[in-house]
């Protein structure tokens, strides 16, 4: 029996790590001397920095991406009654956030090619208590933004972009993060460009939402011990923004590194009776996750589990039928698209460390798997 080889994980920030050691410790170190850990100047110059690599106006950290879609729905005051506009398939916090402020989600079903929401959906959806829609930017490939944009503007809603899995990709040349009137950011630490623990960011154009957003994150406040809207407490600490700015730098290699990752599962895969991720023309696809698709996933799961090959499903249970979000009133059937990939995706390791002997491993077992 061959062995996995050594070193294969679902995510390797460990790895990552060593290569840029140095830096990192000395990131850690000037922060830890300067005695400065919550909005010092760590945090300014990643935010700076951040800004700079997006091309947007203005960008504010907080403490995770969970923070920023609840912060960025609080900026334009969506609770109780308004709705919301997103996707069935993504991770939970995109609808907990929603229902967390007291709104309603409204889903839309996906694209089944790219696995984001379906734009020819959304219109119909549209209600009078509809505030805003948040696409996902799900796996690394950038929702379909124009026909978006296009429904919000011309029905006066407010776009939040959900790039929590996205950051470095691009839409029709342009970067995600840049088409919505806020976009929320994680940079949890599996995630393309990851802290050392939990980490987020609001992005924006429009100088008063970023004076909003700067206040929410410290508790509604702009001047100490004035409070002036209600905020919550969502800093990020100096560290995590110092390792995050170090980190900065290397995001696009890195991003190349998991596409030529891609590339060459695609060449293993292809003869394969498996569905490869497909990669719209119009984006650049960062790979956050390697996705698959087959009838007979979980037998697949098991047979990878047994040849020690990590592996994730994202995700088991569309946000529809989740228990603790009855609220929105959905019933299995009605999101059809989303319930079958539900059922039948799976996703390999990927990251930057990944090489072609790791790869050909995991792609050997699932071929084996289809040869029984």
């Amino acid at each position: 029996m061959v062995e996995a080889p050594s070193g294969l994980q679902m995510v390797d920030v460990f790895g990552q790590y060593k290569k840029i050691q140095s830096e990192v410790d000395e990131a850690v170190r000037s922060v830890t001397e300067s005695g400065q850990f919550i909005l010092g100047p760590a945090v300014t110059e990643f935010e700076n920095a951040a800004s700079k690599y997006l091309g947007t106006r203005f960008a504010v950290a907080c403490a995770s991406g969970t923070d920023a879609l609840q912060i960025a729905m609080m900026a334009y005051g969506i609770g109780p009654g308004d709705e919301v506009i997103t996707t069935p398939f993504s991770f939970v916090a995109t609808t907990e956030t929603i229902v967390l402020l007291g709104a309603k989600p409204v889903y839309v079903d996906i694209d089944p090619r790219t696995y984001n929401i379906d734009p020819s959906g959304i219109e119909k959806k549209i209600m009078p208590r509809t505030k805003a829609i948040i696409p996902v930017h799900l796996y690394g490939q950038p929702a379909d933004m124009e026909p978006i944009m296009e429904i919000a503007r011309r029905r006066k809603l407010k776009v939040i972009e959900d790039a929590a899995q996205a950051f470095g990709a691009s839409y029709r040349r342009k970067k995600v993060c840049t088409f919505g009137d806020i976009s929320c950011v994680s940079f949890f630490p599996s995630k393309n460009l990851g802290a050392f623990g939990d980490a987020g960011m609001v992005v924006t154009d429009d100088e008063a939402a970023a004076h909003t957003l700067r206040m929410i994150v410290s508790h509604g406040s702009s001047v100490r011990y004035h409070h002036e809207i209600l905020g919550v407490n969502s800093r990020l600490d100096s560290i995590q923004a110092a390792i995050l700015n170090v980190k900065l730098k290397y995001l696009d290699g890195w991003n190349s590194e998991r596409q030529n990752a891609a590339r060459r599962y695609g060449a293993m895969l292809k003869e394969l009776p498996v569905t490869l991720p497909y990669v719209s023309p119009e984006v650049q696809h960062i790979f956050h996750q390697y996705t698959i698709r087959t009838s007979r996933r979980d037998q697949l799961a098991e047979r990878l589990k047994s040849k020690g090959i990590p592996h994730g499903i994202y995700y088991p249970i569309p946000l529809h039928l989740q228990k603790a979000f009855a609220i929105a009133g959905s019933r299995k059937g009605d999101y059809p698209v989303t319930e079958k990939a539900c059922e039948e995706v799976i996703s390999l390791p990927m990251h930057s460390e990944l090489i072609e002997e790791q790869q050909r491993y995991i792609c050997n077992a699932i071929s084996e798997f289809h040869q029984r």
